[in-house]
C-alpha cells in the first residue's frame, strides 16, 4: 500500500516542545484579539444582531450558504468552498473550532486570512463587541463577517456552530442552507433525544430557501420536513448515500464515486478524505452548488478539480511519519467513532494499530470506544493539554472500563503518550481520535499544524 508522505520527517523520538502545548487551543492568538469574554453557551441571537447592526450588517455584503448538522458540516462546508474557489470565486469559508491555529477558521480562496487580517478587523469591532457583550463564539461569528466583508467576499459558505436555531450565525439569509445529518451530541444543550437535537438544528431553515439534508433517520426527517413546511422554506432536497452514490471505492489516499446530477452528468468524484461518510458529505456538497443561482453555480471541471483538491485536516488524515502510519481523525460522538471505525475496515493499515486516545468528559466515552477498541491492537489513553480544565475527562476512570484482552495504558502526559503510541505502534499504525484538541495537540506535537506552510 502507498501512503501519502510528508516531507522533512523528524527523525528518531523528537517531539515538539511542551511550551506550544500550555497555549489555549495551541495558538496565543486565541486570546489576544478581544479582552476576556463569557465563555460557555448563551442561547438568544439579539447580541449577534445588535452588534452587526452597528457594523453595518457586514454579513449582507455577500450572499451566503449556511450548513448544520452534527457531523460532517465542516467537511461540507470545505467542498463547497473549494469549488466555488476552483471557478475563480472569492469564496470565504467560516468554521469551527480549529485544531491548532485559530486562523484555521477564517479561510478566503482555500487560505487563512492572516494574523494582520484578524488583528485589524478585531481592531475594528472590538468596541462593538464589549458594548453589546457578546460571548467568545459571537465575537468570532462577528469577526469573522466582518472580516471576509474587508476581504471583499463574493461568497460565504458558513458552518454553524452548535445547534442551529441559535447559533449565533443564525442571522444570517443564506441562498441555500442545509443539515448534514443529526445524531446524539451536545446533550445538555440540545436535547437527548434525535427529535429534539433535530428540532435544533432545523432552526437553519428559512422562508422561500431551499434545504437539503443527507439525514437518513426517519424520525429526524419528520422533524426536518415539518418545519421545512411550518416555515414555507423553498426546495426540499434529500441526499441519500445508499443510491445517489454509486461505485464506491475508499482508500488510503481518497474517496471515490460516480454521482449523477441534473447540472453536469454523471461525474466521477474524488475527494482525497478517506471514508464512506466522505462520499455522503460530498454528494450533498455537490447538491448544494447545483442550487445555488446561475450566476454563482460553479462550471463541471472547477466542481470536480474543486473536490478533488479539497482540505480539511484532522478527518481520517492518513500521513507517513518517523516510518509509521498516523490517522488523525476528530471523532468526538458515537457516530463520529462509527464513521472511524467503517474507515478503518475499508482502508488496509499497517497493523499493529495503536490507539492514541483522548475525550472530553462530557461525551458519552462509555457508548464512543467499545467499538473502536474492536479495531485496534492496542490503546493508549491520556489528556488532551489544550482541552478546557472543567471539560477534561478522567482516563484512570476509562482504563478500568477498557474490555479484557485489549493491551491499555494510561499516560496523562500527552508528549509521553504520543511516544508511548509510537513505541507500540512500531512500523504499524497510530489512530489519534477522540476531540478536536486531541487531534491538533497531536499534530502541534509532530510538527504537521494545518497552516504550517503559510505565512501569518
Amino acid at each position: 500500500m502507498s501512503l501519502p508522505a510528508s516531507s522533512a520527517e523528524p527523525s528518531g523520538p523528537s517531539l515538539r516542545s511542551p511550551e506550544a502545548l500550555d497555549r489555549p487551543f495551541g495558538d496565543p492568538l486565541f486570546s489576544e484579539l478581544f479582552p476576556p469574554l463569557a465563555t460557555g453557551v448563551h442561547w438568544g441571537l439579539e447580541r449577534t444582531r445588535s452588534a452587526l447592526t452597528a457594523l453595518g450588517d457586514p454579513h449582507h455584503a455577500y450572499p451566503s450558504i449556511h450548513i448544520g448538522g452534527t457531523n460532517g458540516k465542516g467537511s461540507v462546508a470545505s467542498m463547497v468552498s473549494a469549488a466555488l474557489s476552483q471557478d475563480g470565486r472569492r469564496v470565504a469559508c467560516f468554521t469551527s473550532p480549529h485544531l491548532c491555529s485559530f486562523r484555521e477558521r477564517f479561510t478566503l480562496r482555500g487560505r487563512a486570512l492572516s494574523e494582520a487580517e484578524l488583528r485589524a478587523s478585531a481592531d475594528a469591532i472590538r468596541d462593538v463587541v464589549v458594548d453589546c457583550e457578546l460571548t467568545f463564539f459571537e465575537a468570532i461569528t462577528v469577526l469573522g463577517f466582518h472580516a471576509f466583508a474587508e476581504a471583499g467576499a463574493e461568497v460565504a459558505v458558513i458552518e454553524v456552530g452548535l445547534g442551529g436555531r441559535l447559533d449565533a450565525t443564525n442571522v444570517l439569509e443564506p441562498l441555500v442552507a442545509a443539515v448534514t445529518n443529526v445524531a446524539l451530541d451536545h446533550a445538555d444543550y440540545l436535547g437527548d433525544t434525535l427529535p429534539a437535537i433535530a428540532r435544533e438544528k432545523a432552526g437553519i431553515i428559512k422562508p422561500e430557501v431551499p434545504f437539503l439534508t443527507a439525514a437518513t433517520d426517519p424520525e429526524v426527517l419528520a422533524v426536518l420536513r415539518r418545519v421545512h413546511r411550518d416555515v414555507g422554506a423553498g426546495t426540499w432536497v434529500e441526499v441519500d448515500p445508499d443510491t445517489d452514490v454509486e461505485d464506491l471505492v475508499v482508500d488510503a489516499r481518497h474517496t471515490a464515486f460516480t454521482l449523477n446530477t441534473r447540472s453536469w452528468g454523471e461525474l466521477e468524484v474524488h475527494v482525497p478524505l478517506p471514508g464512506r461518510h466522505q462520499a455522503a458529505n460530498a454528494a450533498l456538497a455537490v447538491e448544494i452548488l447545483e442550487h445555488l443561482p446561475p450566476e454563482l453555480r460553479p462550471q463541471r471541471q472547477a466542481v470536480l478539480e474543486g473536490l478533488a483538491r479539497v482540505r480539511h485536516p484532522g478527518r481520517d488524515q492518513i500521513e507517513r511519519i518517523d516510518g509509521r502510519t498516523w490517522l488523525f481523525d476528530v471523532a468526538h460522538n458515537t457516530a463520529g467513532v462509527e464513521s472511524l471505525v467503517d474507515t478503518l475496515g475499508r482502508v488496509e493499515l499497517p497493523r499493529p494499530r495503536v490507539g492514541l486516545v483522548a475525550v472530553l468528559g462530557d461525551k458519552d466515552w462509555a457508548r464512543m470506544l467499545p467499538a473502536l477498541y474492536a479495531s485496534l491492537d492496542a490503546v493508549v489513553l491520556t489528556q488532551a493539554p489544550s482541552a478546557p480544565e472543567e471539560r477534561r475527562w478522567s482516563p484512570a476512570e476509562v482504563l478500568e472500563a477498557v474490555p479484557p484482552g485489549i493491551p491499555a495504558s494510561l499516560e496523562e502526559d500527552f508528549r509521553t503518550a504520543v511516544a508511548a503510541a509510537r513505541s507500540q505502534a512500531g512500523e504499524g499504525t497510530v489512530v489519534v481520535t477522540g476531540s478536536c484538541h486531541t487531534v491538533g495537540s497531536a499534530l502541534r506535537v509532530l510538527g504537521r499544524e494545518p497552516l504550517a506552510d503559510e505565512e501569518g
